[in-house]
């Protein structure tokens, strides 16, 4: 059995790379349920126009997978609901300078 906070932990390890602050504390991520040894997760970003959207997902789905139990996780991306500031995390809204 994938142990959730073992999932949580990898997805802390993906950091936007313009921000620097994890996806998790960013509030990026809207739901992850994991299946036998699958994993799907649904995310956002900050922008629909966002030019490492690409490399933030590839990102999410190598973490998700070197979690023990993982054999293949599926990252979907959404935009509804989309994004606000209102999801980080108080550490991310420091960290940002974001009040």
């Amino acid at each position: 059995m994938i142990e959730q906070e073992a999932l949580l932990n990898a997805l802390r390890t993906v950091k936007d790379p313009e921000l620097n602050v994890n996806i998790l504390d960013l509030g990026l991520v809207y739901t992850i349920q994991a299946e036998d040894d699958h994993v799907n997760m649904e995310m956002t970003l900050t922008s629909p126009a966002c030019p490492v959207g690409p490399e933030i997902l590839r990102n999410a789905v190598t973490a998700l997978e070197k979690v023990e139990g993982v054999a293949k996780a599926n990252v979907k991306l959404v935009m509804s609901p989309p994004w606000s500031p209102d999801r980080m995390t108080d550490e991310a809204r420091d960290e940002l300078g974001v009040y």
